[in-house]
């Protein structure tokens, strides 16, 4: 049996493995550290579709003259789900109230759900509490879901647009001393919040950006290499949070002001310069 990957000659020859199942089950894990999953699957010529998919996999391979594995990486999977998400919520919005009412169990076994779950625990838990009727709304969802795509479709793009969005909340996390000695909770709780959500998103641009392929991964900020910048960013967020959990106000406006605006402009301007530079 010859066995192809995207249309290309794959030098794979199955030693121990006598179906068809085997054969991709290795495949898989093989393609777990890639960053790719399998997508599609023709033999002989012919696409396997869902409905004969079970009794593909418990065909003898001594039986098969060519096998095609299709593969896409993750994000292009990712992109797909959202794709779909936005006509799920489409005919969620157009069902009845009793439809409704059971979408959310089917929609939380659909492939797109089981991908999101696992790629991105967030926004699944928001898009089940939607389906269940709870959460922000599906207008809310879905314009979390458009711009999950857009950092999916450009992530090196999308570093560049936040720019002014990161200056802002730079400024803010500043600012975050006097907003708490002087009574401005909301302010200080909506900064956290909006500082929060930013550096998530430089988090999730820059490990898109290093799995596909753009120069980031040796990025030097400062004098530290990024993956140990990261953890140091992750180490103070963890401290502000508590001592702001804890109502420590003083020792939270220190590090919001002299660690988290420094941590997130460099972060942002080291994964932004490295790729203007590429």
């Amino acid at each position: 049996m010859d066995i192809t990957i995207n249309g290309v000659d794959a030098d794979i020859r199955p030693e121990t493995e006598k179906t068809v199942g085997e054969v991709l089950c290795a495949l898989e894990s093989w393609l777990a550290d890639s960053g790719f999953r399998l997508s599609g699957l023709s033999v002989d010529g012919e696409m396997v579709g869902v409905e004969s998919m079970e009794e593909c996999f418990t065909r003898d391979i001594a039986t098969i003259g060519t096998l095609d594995i299709k593969t896409s990486s993750i994000a292009e999977l990712l992109a797909e789900a959202f794709c779909q998400l936005a006509h799920d919520l489409d005919a969620f919005e157009a069902a009845g109230f009793d439809e409704r009412r059971s979408f959310a169990s089917s929609w939380l076994l659909s492939p797109q759900a089981i991908l999101i779950a696992e790629q991105c625990p967030d926004f699944f838990e928001m898009a089940a509490n939607t389906f269940s009727g709870e959460g922000a709304g599906a207008q809310a969802l879905r314009q979390l879901a458009g711009e999950r795509l857009r950092e999916l479709e450009d992530p090196a793009g999308e570093i560049a647009r936040i720019g002014l969005l990161v200056a802002e909340v730079c400024g803010r996390l500043e600012e975050f001393p006097l907003d708490t000695q002087t009574g401005k909770d909301a302010r200080a709780a909506e900064t956290i919040n909006l500082f929060s959500g930013v550096a998530e998103k430089v988090f999730r641009l820059y490990y898109l950006l290093k799995m596909e392929g753009f120069p980031v991964g040796d990025i030097v900020v400062g004098e530290t290499p990024i993956d140990g910048y990261i953890s140091e960013f992750s180490a103070a967020l963890r401290d502000m949070l508590t001592a702001y959990e804890q109502r420590d106000t003083v020792l939270a406006g220190d590090i919001a002001e002299y660690e988290m605006a420094p941590r997130l402009r460099g972060l942002h301007n080291a994964v932004n310069n490295a790729i203007i530079g590429d």
